[in-house]
């Protein structure tokens, strides 16, 4: 290995993080179940590719290197803590292990069973899956409390909790036998599409905190539907993941512009991602239970088919979306079925159809909500109160590009 700048040993220890971070703390805490040593460990093992690299070169294997200074850093955190019996013995244990001989193929992959550990009942429900986000996927505080509209110093907090709760109740890592599964699937499904979601948010792969993050939630997406190919909100997931990543390629175009799904080009969409989502969906459907992600990926199949038919079937829509009221009633559902409504029935229905979310505070910096005001009330000729609307929309908008899309609708209509 040869000397190399700081910047390419910072960009090839970003891209070990993004490959091998949720797989290296899967490792490292599958045998003692201390997740937050595992994490801590890591990240001294990063900071000394910062230091080291540059001088030394990026070794070939870096996520071998890496584990391999994880471990000792185990080994010597240890060391300090534990004097007891008990402590010697963990202390051999892991001692052990640093012996072993590592490369790549010798790292087994633990992050299902790390998964399922962080959605186990002894877990606080609401901090499940965060917890997975962060351990798995390395989101951290900050951004996971932005998701769940809660303060960086609560989520950390509870995060913390949940990591001792897996240590002191030494909670397995294992993935749990069907009479168990339930609402930890449940759990670990919502965090995969909370991955997907955060990566699918940043669709230019601009921001380094937030890339492949798409890609990270579909191949986790996968592993789940591989290992469990009988549950159909698995498989429903997954449809629905590889529906919205069909149609990354036309969501900007030449110039970067935000593109609405209505006016994408269907030729531009991954014919061969939504023909395995057709497929995926279908399978699910034969299972005989029908689930939240099973219907979002049936309204996505409707906006799909418009490739082959030229016409989208809104009345389909609005009807998923009243199953999906049903089962998983949530503003973001409600404001998705009243743009529905206004497509099938007229603006006036949609609108009347939004106005009952009003007094829900948490639409208040929810940016969806006031996107579909303003078109809404654009549409019927308010133009004062679509302004209004859309200044909302546009003050919370965080994509640059789709803010520029709200400033020309607000634009037109001042003009």
């Amino acid at each position: 290995m040869t000397a190399i700048g700081s910047d390419t040993a910072r960009a090839a220890a970003e891209a070990a993080a993004r490959q091998s971070y949720g797989k290296l703390v899967a490792y490292l805490a599958a045998r003692t179940r201390d997740v937050a040593a595992a994490e801590d460990a890591l990240a001294d093992a990063f900071a000394a590719a910062l230091e080291r690299w540059p001088r030394t070169g990026v070794p070939e294997k870096p996520e071998a290197w890496l584990l391999a200074v994880a471990r000792r850093r185990r080994v010597d955190a240890v060391r300090r803590r534990l004097i007891s019996e008990a402590g010697r013995d963990h202390l051999k244990l892991i001692a052990e292990e640093v012996e072993a001989r590592m490369t790549d193929e010798d790292l087994p992959d633990e992050r299902l069973r790390l998964m399922f550990a962080c959605a186990h009942p002894a877990i606080e429900a609401g901090v499940r899956s965060p917890l997975i986000l962060q351990t798995v996927l390395g989101f951290d505080a900050a951004t996971i409390a932005s998701a769940f509209l809660v303060s960086p110093a609560t989520m950390g907090q509870r995060l913390v909790r949940a990591k001792t709760r897996i240590r002191e109740t030494g909670i397995p890592f294992r993935v749990p036998e069907r009479a168990e599964l339930g609402e930890r699937l449940d759990a670990v499904l919502e965090a995969i599409y909370a991955a997907f979601a955060e990566g699918w948010s940043d669709p230019a792969g601009t921001e380094t905190q937030r890339r492949n993050l798409a890609t990270e939630g579909i191949w986790l997406g996968r592993l789940v539907a591989s290992l469990m190919p009988d549950e159909p909100e698995a498989l429903g997931l997954l449809s629905l993941m590889l529906f919205a990543e069909a149609r990354r390629p036309a969501r900007r175009d030449a110039a970067g512009d935000y593109v609405p799904l209505a006016e994408q080009k269907c030729a531009d969409w991954d014919a061969a991602l939504i023909d395995e989502a057709e497929s995926l969906l279908r399978r699910a459907a034969t299972m005989g239970v029908i689930g939240r992600y099973q219907l979002e990926a049936a309204v996505q199949s409707v906006h799909a088919a418009r490739r082959l038919t030229g016409l989208t079937d809104w009345a389909a829509i609005r009807n998923f979306y009243d199953a999906l009221s049903v089962i998983a009633g949530s503003p973001v559902v409600a404001i998705n079925r009243a743009i529905a409504i206004a497509e099938a029935e007229g603006a006036v229905a949609g609108l009347a159809a939004l106005y009952v979310l009003g007094d829900d505070k948490r639409l208040n910096d929810y940016q969806p909500y006031w996107a579909a005001r303003a078109g809404l009330l654009a549409r019927l000729g308010q133009v004062p109160q679509a302004i209004e609307a859309y200044d909302r929309a546009i003050g919370l908008e965080r994509d640059l590009a789709v803010r520029r899309f709200l400033q020309g609708k607000r634009a037109a209509l001042r003009h």
